[in-house]
């Protein structure tokens, strides 16, 4: 049995306890981006396999006894990002990029809810921008800001909080998202340049709120 990482593309060996509940482990489906739990399923050994061999999230099917994987009929696949066993090796934690709803009943998450970005894509945005980081890719705009060095990139957070307050001030709300916007993304890129996180944020201003 391998744990999966598709964003390290790397495969990391565990071994599953199928036998809890007779041959089948609870598999967790969490959308990466968002956050989301989009809804639970049950794979079998073979299913399991097929999942990490393929990318694709299979389950089995207890009501047909049979392997599925999910999206075959409507096109609306689950590709996997990760795949994590539980401290006891009896059930998974699933993240995936969908390609539509989930559930068959059309709904975004099999819960009823909404599967949009929230907080939670900052965090996704962060590891996005430091893949950039570690890859500088030529024509990429944030390529550019971190060679421009940490001044050039402190300069643009600077701009794009400045062009923040004037549309706040004397501007639309729909100018206001999109500067304040620009200017959360260039606040990540400078902090990513600093070995820091979004999160590091977050937990200071939980510290001050307590």
């Amino acid at each position: 049995m391998y744990d999966y990482d598709n964003t390290k593309q790397q495969k990391v060996q565990m071994e599953l306890n199928f036998e809890k509940l007779n041959g089948l482990v609870p598999a967790i489906i969490q959308d990466d981006c968002t956050g989301k739990v989009l809804m639970l399923g049950f794979m079998n050994r073979e299913a399991y396999e097929k999942t990490v061999e393929t990318g694709l999230v299979t389950f089995f099917s207890r009501t047909r006894q049979t392997l599925w994987t999910k999206g075959e009929t409507s096109g609306n696949l689950l590709h996997v990002v990760s795949i994590k066993a539980d401290c006891d090796n009896d059930s998974l934690l699933i993240k995936v990029h969908p390609d539509g709803p989930v559930c068959h009943t059309g709904t975004d998450t099999c819960w009823g809810e909404k599967n949009e970005a929230d907080i939670c894509f900052l965090s996704y945005l962060q590891d996005f921008i430091e893949k950039r980081h570690q890859e500088m890719p030529e024509k990429s705009y944030t390529t550019s800001l971190f060679k421009s060095g940490v001044n050039r990139m402190a300069q643009k957070v600077g701009e794009e909080a400045v062009e923040t307050v004037i549309e706040a001030t004397n501007g639309t709300d729909e100018r206001l998202i999109y500067e304040a916007s620009d200017l959360i993304y260039h606040l990540i890129v400078l902090l990513t340049s600093k070995g820091m996180r979004i999160e590091d944020l977050a937990r200071e201003l939980q510290k001050r709120h307590k």
